[in-house]
Order: structure tokens, then sequence, then C-alpha cells
């Protein structure tokens, strides 16, 4: 008798989804607590008086670096608590996982789309040169921002 293949492939199939299935699930969960921290002090306070000013600068200016300076101690509370910013680990992008990696680009545009002039492709640039993204990362996190049609 001749093997067939069809009863492993389903099985591989089924796998397939039950591990897609468990990432959604993650997924789902880092949405329901996105950022809660900002709710929080120190976040709260700052990010009430700094949002308006960001909204109104571009991305990766001098500007822009100054009002990170004022929202140092909001940041640093911010990065401890949300694993999606490269701040979070000592090596930066290097110690996230892939849904770190995928909540970080959703910030990123979600980001872009509060400010007058945001721009994700721009964002990735900047970003590439501010957490060291190697180029391959780069065209990944581009080819997502294709696939997503933004």
């Amino acid at each position: 008798m001749q093997y067939n293949s069809k009863a492993d492939t389903l099985q591989h199939i089924k796998r397939v989804n039950e591990l897609l299935m468990t990432a959604v699930s993650e997924l789902l969960i880092r949405a329901g607590k996105h950022d809660n921290s900002k709710f929080e002090s120190p976040e709260k306070e700052l990010f009430d008086e700094y949002t308006p000013k960001l909204k109104d600068c571009t991305y990766g200016s001098d500007e822009y670096k100054e009002f990170l300076k004022g929202l140092k101690v909001a940041l640093d509370h911010h990065y401890a608590n949300n694993s999606h910013h490269p701040e979070h680990y000592k090596n930066g992008v290097n110690g996230f996982d892939v849904f770190d990696l995928v909540e970080m680009l959703f910030d990123w545009k979600a980001a872009t789309e509060r400010h007058n002039n945001g721009d994700i492709r721009k964002s990735i640039e900047i970003n590439k040169e501010r957490f060291g993204l190697s180029e391959q990362l780069c065209d990944i996190l581009r080819n997502t921002v294709d696939r997503m049609s933004w």
C-alpha cells in the first residue's frame, strides 16, 4: 500500500491552527492591557502635560527630544512596565519576542496618527537609527506596513 499524506497533513494543519490561536490569545491579552500604566502616577500627570505639546511637534525633532526630557520620569516608569518598548530590555529590541515586535509596530502606527505630520515609514527610519535596528528587521516592518495598507 502506498503512503497517503492526507492524515499527517491534516494533523499538521490542526497543530498550526492551535499554535496560531494561542498567539491570537496573547495578542488579545496585550490589546486589553496596552499602555494601562499611563493611567498611573507618575505617568498620568506628565502625559496630561506633554501629550498636547507632542501632538504639534515633529517626531524625532529637537523639540520632540526636549519634550522627552520633560517626560523622563513618566517614560522610565512606562518602559519598565511595558515590554513592547526597546527601552524595557537591557539589550533593546534584541530582548523582544515576536509579540513585543508586533505591539511595538502597531504602537508606532497609532502614535503617528496622533501627530499632525505622522508617517509610519519615517518613524521606522528614525527608529532604525534610534534603536539600532537591522535592515532586515526594518524590511519586515515595511513589508507589514505594505500588507496593512498603511
